[in-house]
């Protein structure tokens, strides 16, 4: 259960839109042909693909940048091209994905390209063209002084490392320290084992093998003789070393099935692997970045951000090929702990209709229906029970105390709209509660725009509230019978001794 789960929400829902990151590394155009396997070839012991279409998008540090935005980010990428078609491609993809491309041409070395083939769901071959060195002093210095121009703006920065020379020691540290110096999160994908580079880092997040690959460097320094490399305690050990070493807040370690462990001096705390079907783990460790980066710039507690990171990871798994993590996936991931939370499920009209913009674009049935709810009875959790069965979702709008006032006179309500969200958001049919100080629910009728628009057998379609207006966008509107002998009038009379 992640602690800070309330925050979690309203920093996705409300304020990741509003973040501006930048990320700096080896950007990669991935390529993509997709076919189907029938058949062994007769010239060799390989599969024959039969290729049915292709596609491209952006890679490497670019796809921490596809992360980013697809989690809701403004984002920008600082990396090196060729000065050829493969540049042109990718930049064309970045500007269609709404990422600001600082793409830095440079005309001694090709785009780094991926090309992968894949026999339905399975990758049978990947063919990279790539040539890895140092660049011309003037093209670091054009890439630095490009990053140095955005940092003020940004409110955390990614140096995403794949070893293909562009993370230079003094790139890094120049970017690292002008961080520090303005406030910024820095957040490292390390691949050389060599940690002195990301010295001053607000954190670094290696995979296991790359873990390993530091932790064996450092031991050595340390006079460390035995490091047992397949003992993962003893390489924690290490890495809780290398934090105050190289001056880090702290480091993250992604252990493949094992989860994801948060390493500090003298601590670890670990998130468990999420259980999912894995297809393709290309990519998953730019998620985990992407996410924590995120959570670092909202505040978000270290513990609470590889919680999150942990089930973003799980979701990539399961996709076929370098696919970033959508907003509305991690929102549906963190859907059983928000069950189990009533305070999360009572929301603002705004809550509402982003939650509901990203239930229906995770393909989910949003059912709709309103009321007093003073004195929840039988009656009540019947006709919600029915209207949960309409769809996936079920949003119950309550009457605020001064409507119910207005509507049932004085001595109405009995218990507040506070105490009347909490109990209905404790019920596991119900997934959102909002109030309204209107006399009827048409306002959040139209926020929320629901699917399907339920109401007690005590109405007629032609006098339900809002009827006409979820008929006009597809919706249906369903009427239930009520619970005889339930009402809250009854309860007032018998608890008064009538």
């Amino acid at each position: 259960m992640i602690e800070q789960l309330s925050q979690v929400i309203q920093e996705i829902e409300q304020n990741w839109a509003a973040k501006r990151m930048l990320v700096v590394g080896d950007v990669m155009l991935d390529k993509y042909i997709w076919g189907e396997v029938a058949r062994i070839s007769p010239e060799a012991p390989v599969p024959v693909v039969r290729a049915t279409h292709k596609s491209e998008q952006p890679g490497g540090a670019a796809n921490v940048a596809m992360n980013l935005v697809r989690l809701g980010a403004k984002t920008a990428v600082a990396g090196f091209t060729g000065c050829d078609d493969d540049q042109k491609a990718l930049e064309a993809s970045l500007k269609a994905n709404g990422i600001d491309s600082l793409l830095i041409p440079c005309q001694d070395f090709p785009t780094i390209t991926k090309l992968r083939i894949l026999g339905g769901r399975q990758q049978m071959l990947r063919l990279d063209s790539e040539q890895v060195g140092q660049h011309s002093q003037a093209d670091y210095d054009r890439l630095v002084a490009c990053v140095l121009g955005h940092l003020p703006d940004c409110d955390a920065v990614v140096l995403s490392d794949y070893a293909k020379g562009l993370l230079t020691p003094r790139v890094c540290q120049q970017i690292i320290q002008a961080g520090r110096q303005q406030g910024i999160p820095v957040v490292v994908d390390p691949k050389n084992p060599d940690y002195s580079r990301y010295n001053g880092a607000t954190a670094i997040c290696p995979n296991l093998s790359e873990l390993t690959a530091a932790a064996r460097l450092l031991a050595r320094d340390l006079g460390v003789a035995d490091l047992n490399i397949n003992d993962l305690n003893a390489v924690l050990a290490i890495a809780e070393q290398i934090v105050p070493a190289f001056h880090l807040d702290f480091m993250t370690a992604t252990l493949s099935e094992k989860g994801i462990a948060l390493v500090r001096p003298g601590r670890r705390f670990l998130a468990p692997a999420v259980a999912r079907q894995v297809f393709d783990v290309s990519g998953a460790g730019d998620t985990v970045v992407a996410v924590l980066t995120l959570c670092l710039a909202s505040g978000i507690e270290p513990e609470s951000a590889v919680e999150l990171a942990n089930m973003a990871a799980g979701i990539v798994v399961g996709k076929v090929g370098t696919v970033p993590v959508e907003k509305h996936e991690l929102l549906a991931a963190l859907g059983p702990q928000i069950a189990l939370r009533a305070e999360d499920k009572v929301v603002s009209r705004a809550e509402l209709a982003s939650r509901t913009a990203l239930w229906k674009a995770n393909g989910e049935r949003v059912v709709f229906t309103n009321g007093c709810f003073d004195l929840i009875h039988v009656g009540h959790i019947t006709v919600l029970e029915q209207a949960r069965r309409f769809g996936d979702r079920l949003i119950v709008a309550i009457n605020s105390d001064a409507s119910v006032s207005a509507l049932k006179g004085p001595t109405r309500p009995i218990v507040g709209e506070r105490e009347r969200s909490r109990v209905l958001a404790a019920l596991a049919a119900v997934d959102a509660v909002v109030t309204f100080d209107e006399p009827t629910p048409l306002e959040v009728i139209l926020a929320a725009r629901p699917d399907v628009l339920v109401k007690g057998g005590d109405y007629r379609e032609e006098t339900i509230v809002g009827a006409q207006e979820v008929l006009s966008w597809g919706g249906e509107v369903k009427i239930v019978p009520l619970v005889e002998g339930f009402s809250t009038t009854r309860l007032i009379e018998k608890g008064a001794g009538k």
